[in-house]
């Protein structure tokens, strides 16, 4: 399979660039954490790469690896945050995978006992909720 070229005029890039609001919860040298604005549960966010790649098939291995440092971290804040009994974790590659947006991101999910995830309805949340939930997160990261 040869990889479409990666585009950056992608939601993501334009999140990172601050042409597109969103509730950042984490950033560091590599990698930036935003709410997912669709989320599946409670407290659903994203990891992305601040390195441009469309997904798990050119991604840079140090990239990938801070990503992946970014999403342990992350999901121990999630549990704490929410008083979770455990994590989801998903990432996308290509159509064919579910890949909607092109650029790699890692979705974090806090699960409880019980609940199942929303189904994914393109419907967008409130975005006092999500400001709420990214600052109960990053209280959490404190």
């Amino acid at each position: 399979m040869t990889a479409p070229v990666y585009d950056d005029q992608n939601v993501f890039a334009k999140i990172m660039r601050g042409e597109i609001p969103s509730h950042t919860v984490y950033e560091d040298e590599k990698t930036l954490v935003i709410m997912d604005i669709m989320p599946r549960g409670d407290g659903h966010i994203l990891v992305i790469p601040k390195a441009p790649s469309r997904n798990i098939f050119d991604i840079a291995a140090e990239d990938l690896n801070a990503v992946m440092a970014t999403v342990q971290k992350m999901a121990h804040a999630v549990i704490k945050a929410f008083d979770a009994n455990g994590t989801t974790i998903q990432q996308f590659s290509e159509p064919a995978g579910g890949q909607v947006v092109f650029h790699t991101h890692v979705h974090v999910i806090p699960r409880f006992d019980g609940v199942k995830l929303r189904p994914h309805t393109g419907e967008m949340a409130d975005n006092e909720v999500l400001a709420a939930n990214a600052e109960k997160i990053r209280a959490a990261l404190a």
